[in-house]
């Protein structure tokens, strides 16, 4: 399969030259020609590798293995124990710092590749060591690098050559900072887009999948057989979460319930042309394929991706690595040792914290003979062959290679203008009664809304740090414009104004207004959903409302990173524009807004959806022709020349599209959507936490996200005692708690005891009169100093907090505070029945 995209590639005036003279040569001896030449380069390379692992100790070997994050080891830690590979996740930065600058980067990498290749003590040659990050979007953890528009928007715009060229501009920018390895593209055929990864899918269809992916592959890496295959400006990609991650219902690290036809038939999609196109690695999934977990999985690891004997495989022969210690979740396993999944065919271990145990789990269980050498020695070959195919023991020195350190490629011009021109193809116009766009540029425009001047918001999760958003501001993206600021370059140009007002009010009348809404970021499971009802406490709704009421049309662009129930938004607006992530280029947004100044268009839409887009809380039936809970089906996407009329949208759930009564107030997700954390202190106002970390006033009380079972799922509060200071969630609506039988259930786990009195409970709603109401807590000392050490549930009767009465209007549903030290963990928040450990009520509550 490999020669096919070299024949494909053949220089066409080339080969019509040969054509043109009446040479004898034939089309068959070129083939033969490039399979002789692939052929010859295969054999020198697997004899280098021979004469590679020949010189290996069973400590190197080992080595090779295992992946550690950049946060967890040190460069005295990689002379000692030379890894083969190492990764910084997304809230790895050098030195803990997520926007250091991209100097910074390179310092690092050639730090850690000293250490690597510093002579050893045993006199074996050294190996170097593979640097691989998330590149999801463009280089996105580094501050002033290009940000493209994630996936679900390429996925809009049908152009694989647009992706091929973004995967090559996404290379060279991670080039400069000296880093190998990119885990990139996702080739998940998501079926259901309340999975928080929906935006990291092409599609919900596998054709659209497989026709990006090897258009991105080829851009990130070149194509094979070529000089400039894993040259300089080049990296390496990952396909990954293999196999079936897509398909768990829209929850992350799920389950796919599927035959292994559909398993193949849509699942697979997209790894048949990666693979074609010289893909060199893939990851192994988090989830499951009819309960089993894929890290263990090694009919499909080994027997499908490899195609063993009596299979009809993928043929693959690259290096397979893990997910973030998922090799832990493999029965039987654990994140400091697994046999199990390194059998099954894992080649690379990703233990970002966890290598030290593993290392010497490892070690043991091949010279116990659980791991065969035969087995080692093939998953080190792999290793290796990548290592060569990419020239890591001839790039050198990281700073040395032709692009490091050259910043100016960083958001170049070039780069900026293909992430605009890609804005521009993503956009899918949804509505646009009256033919309201395009509009004019020369009139007075209000520019509404909580995205319109926010690039983080607009950029969505894995930028700069995983769940991106958070305090990120304007001075984190240096080279970047959003969507107002294009707006303002577009009207301005024209002999316009553009004014921004966020909550959309205004002094003089607009001629129109733009409002610029949606989800705020977030990353992987931290975005899982119940549901696909779009909530910001209706305020954008509301904001639309009130300009229409004043005679303003609206034209509304909904940022969000899959396709969700907006019903009541759409209804509000003339126009509507779903504009998913966009990424850096918030003009390529204002691009497809206006008209030219004599009113001609200038760009006309031509995104097409490539998700099903609901017409009610729950997802649309794939394949299912006029579906009722389908509003815009697959492929639709109007142009400004369309003279359709939408009309009122249905603003209630349909007959049977009932949400769990159970209220989560904080999850393994995070927050429901617009509910707020604060952190607050004795005499201090109230710091509000958008992210998995922050700290009080002065520091009394911080809080960080740490791992229970995935990558920072749980939130880890540090009271250091001598003022009084308190966690606080607070809901965008009064909720009534007063049902009987409900509780406030809590998965905990206590790191440090309380030395004082800790109080947990609920916060009311003001009371009439606009009075703030007290807290309604209850003294759980005793129970968190019970059991430190481990996770348990702990639940608090409702009752126990006060009169039914109290709790018909709660904001905050949940409070804790305490003024000595603690330090304690939790995960899971909800208002259910009592389980776990129950607190008893003091004597005047019962």
């Amino acid at each position: 399969m490999r020669n096919l995209p070299v024949v494909r590639r053949l220089p066409l005036l080339a080969l019509c030259a040969v054509l043109a003279t009446g040479s004898a040569v034939s089309l068959s001896l070129i083939f033969a020609g490039s399979a002789r030449a692939q052929t010859t380069r295969a054999s020198a390379t697997d004899a280098r590798v021979e004469a590679i692992l020949g010189g290996m100790s069973l400590d190197q070997k080992i080595a090779q293995v295992v992946m550690p994050d950049t946060a967890s080891f040190s460069a005295a830690d990689m002379a000692q124990y030379r890894f083969g590979s190492y990764l910084s996740g997304g809230n790895s930065g050098p030195g803990g710092d997520e926007r250091a600058p991209p100097e910074r980067w390179l310092a690092l990498a050639d730090a850690t590749w000293d250490a690597a290749m510093a002579p050893r003590a045993d006199g074996r040659t050294p190996i170097p060591s593979l640097w691989a990050i998330d590149a999801l979007h463009g280089h996105n953890n580094i501050v002033g690098a290009t940000l493209f528009p994630h996936n679900i928007g390429l996925g809009a715009t049908r152009d694989p050559e647009l992706v091929r060229a973004i995967g090559a501009a996404t290379a060279a920018e991670i080039a400069v900072t000296g880093i190998d390895w990119t885990f990139a593209p996702t080739l998940a055929v998501v079926r259901d887009p309340r999975w928080g990864r929906t935006y990291e899918s092409y599609s919900e269809r596998p054709d659209i999948v497989a026709s990006m992916a090897g258009a991105m592959v080829e851009g990130l890496q070149g194509t094979p057989g070529t000089p400039g295959f894993l040259g300089p400006d080049k990296v390496i990609a990952t396909a990954k979460h293999f196999l079936g991650d897509g398909g768990t219902g829209g929850k992350d690290q799920g389950n796919t319930v599927v035959s292994e036809a559909d398993l193949r038939r849509i699942h697979a999609a997209g790894y048949i042309p990666a693979i074609a196109a010289g893909v060199q690695t893939v990851m192994a999934s988090f989830s499951s394929v009819n309960g089993v977990k894929l890290h263990g999985d090694r009919a499909h690891l080994t027997g499908y991706l490899r195609g063993g004997p009596g299979v009809h495989g993928l043929g693959f022969n690259g290096l397979v690595v893990g997910d973030w210690n998922g090799h832990g979740q493999v029965p039987g396993c654990s994140v400091a040792s697994c046999a199990a999944s390194f059998n099954a065919g894992l080649d690379i271990f990703m233990a970002p914290d966890s290598w030290k145990p593993l290392l010497a789990a490892t070690t043991a269980q091949v010279q116990s003979g659980e791991i065969s050498m035969a087995r080692l020695d093939e998953a080190v070959r792999r290793i290796l062959r990548v290592k060569l195919a990419a020239g890591l023991f001839e790039k050198g020195r990281p700073s040395s290679r032709p692009l490091a350190g050259k910043v100016a490629l960083l958001a170049s011009a070039e780069h900026r203008a293909l992430a605009r021109r890609a804005v521009r193809e993503s956009l899918v116009l949804l509505k646009n009664n009256g033919n309201l766009l395009p509009l004019k540029p020369a009139q007075s425009v209000l520019v509404a809304g909580e995205g319109a001047d926010s690039v983080a918001m607009q950029s969505g999760g894995w930028t700069i740090s995983w769940q991106g958003g958070g305090d990120l501001t304007k001075a984190d993206f240096p080279h970047a414009q959003s969507i107002y600021g294009g707006i303002v370059e577009t009207v301005q140009a024209a002999g316009g104004s553009a004014t921004l007002s966020v909550d959309g009010s205004f002094t003089a009348k607009p001629d129109v207004a733009i409002v610029v809404f949606g989800e705020k970021p977030y990353a992987e499971f931290m975005g899982d959903l119940d549901t696909l009802e779009f909530h910001d406490d209706y305020k954008s709704y509301k904001t639309m409302q009130r300009l229409r009421a004043a005679g303003v049309p609206v034209v509304a662009v909904f940022l969000s990173g899959r396709p969700m129930w907006v019903n009541p938004e759409i209804n509000a607006a003339n126009a509507f524009v779903a504009a998913f992530l966009p990424g850096s280029e918030g003009g390529g947004v204002a691009d497809m807004l206006f008209a030219r100044p004599d009113g001609s268009v200038a760009n006309d839409f031509r995104g097409k959806l490539s998700f099903s887009w609901p017409n009610g809380p729950m997802p649309a039936k794939l394949d299912t022709p006029r579906d009722p809970g389908t509003l815009f089906a697959f492929g639709y996407g109007l142009s400004v020349a369309d003279r359709s009329v939408l009309g009122p949208l249905r603003e209630t759930a349909p007959v049977g599209q009932i949400v769990s009564t159970r209220i989560a107030v904080l999850g393994r997700s995070g927050l429901p959507a617009a509910w707020n954390m604060s952190l607050t202190e004795a005499g201090s106002p109230p710091v509000p936490i958008s992210s998995n970390a922050g700290q009080s006033q002065s520091g009394a009380l911080a809080l960080r996200g740490i791992d229970r079972d995935r990558q920072e799922d749980a939130r880890l509060a540090t009271w250091r005692g001598g003022t009084k200071a308190r966690v606080a969630v607070t809901a965008t609506r009064s909720l009534d708690l007063s049902a009987a039988g409900q509780a406030l259930v809590i998965d905990l786990r206590v790191m440090a005891k309380p030395t004082g009195k800790v109080m947990i409970g609920v916060k009311p709603a003001a009371t009439v009169g606009g009075k703030a109401a007290d807290s309604l807590l209850v003294d759980a000392t005793a129970v968190l100093a019970d059991r430190p050490g481990s996770w348990r549930t702990v639940s608090i009767p409702l009752r126990c907090l006060g009169p039914r009465a109290a709790l018909r209007a709660v904001d905050t549903p949940f409070v804790i505070e305490t003024a000595g030290h603690l330090a304690l963990a939790v995960s899971d928040i909800g208002i259910a029945p009592s389980s776990g450990t129950i607190l008893q009520c003091p004597a005047q509550s019962r």
